[in-house]
């Protein structure tokens, strides 16, 4: 990231000057513990008014502070697009929240009303914000960017719903389409990495491989369900794949590192009709080389948006998975941190000592 960049995205989250601009009111009102001034009244139709309590750091979060898929052209830029709130308030036509909802915020389109973006000041500028952010303690967000949740769900848990977890298992069940008893492998277990392990094995996939760089990633990604680990900084991962999936291949594999070299050794790792979904995002100008025949005989290359993930109805039915004790999340959350240690655990993760997801609280 250059020093330019860099310069913006500290001073984003440091100060604590910005307010929503709109041409129908000029009323703002500052609360004492807030972080930002917001509009709250007259909010356009479909907007809501919420009070974020956590938020994740999902690994699109630093592609986009590091330029991953090119300059941004939105600086200042308003980021984050996993979290829980609760709602303060509501513009006309808003059905799905009501004030005093504790919602699950999320980048992926669910019910409701998809409301204009909220339009925020910051030292004279505009400060961007799409229709969800969740790096800020107050936002003015899309109502169909909130899915109600229980209020006794724990905020940190209830962050992962955002992305981590309907990512990952929309990754394998609506694009992998993944069967009981195929072979799952997973390159990249970080915090979505680590839901698509959980997915296979709550699925009965067998095997299902991890493989990363980092030790403390493949300990947990066995206690959520890989039969099998392989790191591939001290380990030939072809080699041990081919061990382990023998000639025939992996069934299903999912790509998180969004790594070129290992998106091509994803694909040549599949089997003759293997199932191959990228979460991960290369950086711009890395592209992979692939023999493309065997997309003409079954195999599949795919990249994944969000699982295609329909928040509204999925997000209830992994709850109940969670409930049963079938879904395990708290053993994910590997590291919390204040809202103003925002830069010490971006970097810890780009330093890769973090294991799962890591959770900032404004609480």
């Amino acid at each position: 990231m250059s020093d330019t960049a860099r310069g913006h995205y500290q001073n984003l989250y440091s100060v604590a000057d910005f307010a929503q601009d709109s041409r129908m009111s000029t009323t703002l009102i500052t609360p004492r513990t807030t972080q930002a001034a917001i509009l709250t009244e007259e909010l356009a139709p479909g907007q809501v008014l919420v009070e974020v309590k956590t938020s994740g750091i999902c690994g699109a979060q630093i592609n986009e502070i590091d330029g991953v898929k090119g300059d941004d052209h939105y600086l200042p830029h308003l980021l984050g697009h996993e979290g829980c709130a609760t709602v303060l308030a509501v513009g006309p036509a808003v059905t799905v929240v009501t004030p005093g909802d504790s919602v699950v915020l999320h980048w992926r389109k669910g019910r409701g009303i998809d409301a204009k973006p909220a339009v925020y000041r910051w030292r004279g500028k505009q400060l961007n914000a799409g229709w969800v952010t969740t790096f800020n303690h107050h936002a003015v967000l899309s109502e169909n960017r909130m899915t109600p949740v229980a209020h006794d769900l724990d905020p940190a848990v209830a962050a992962l719903f955002g992305c981590a977890v309907t990512s990952a298992l929309g990754s394998v069940t609506n694009l992998a389409h993944l069967r009981i008893g195929e072979s799952v492998v997973v390159f990249g277990v970080g915090g979505v990495g680590l839901n698509a392990v959980q997915g296979a094995a709550l699925m009965s996939a067998h095997p299902v491989v991890a493989v990363d760089l980092v030790d403390a990633k493949l300990e947990l990604a066995h206690k959520v369900g890989a039969t099998h680990t392989i790191n591939a900084r001290t380990a030939d991962a072809r080699a041990e794949l081919a061990k382990i999936l023998g000639k025939e291949g992996a069934d299903v594999i999912i790509e998180c590192t969004g790594a070129a070299p290992v998106i091509q050794l994803a694909y040549e790792a599949s089997g003759p009709r293997g199932r191959v979904v990228l979460v991960g995002v290369p950086r711009k100008g890395n592209n992979i080389s692939i023999y493309s025949l065997p997309l003409h005989f079954g195999k599949v290359l795919t990249g994944s948006h969000g699982g295609d993930t329909d928040p509204s109805a999925d997000i209830p039915r992994y709850l109940r998975l969670v409930a049963a004790g079938k879904l395990k999340l708290d053993e994910l959350i590997t590291n919390r941190f204040r809202f103003g240690e925002i830069n010490q655990a971006l970097d810890m993760m780009r330093r890769g000592e973090i294991a799962g997801r890591c959770i900032l609280s404004f609480g």
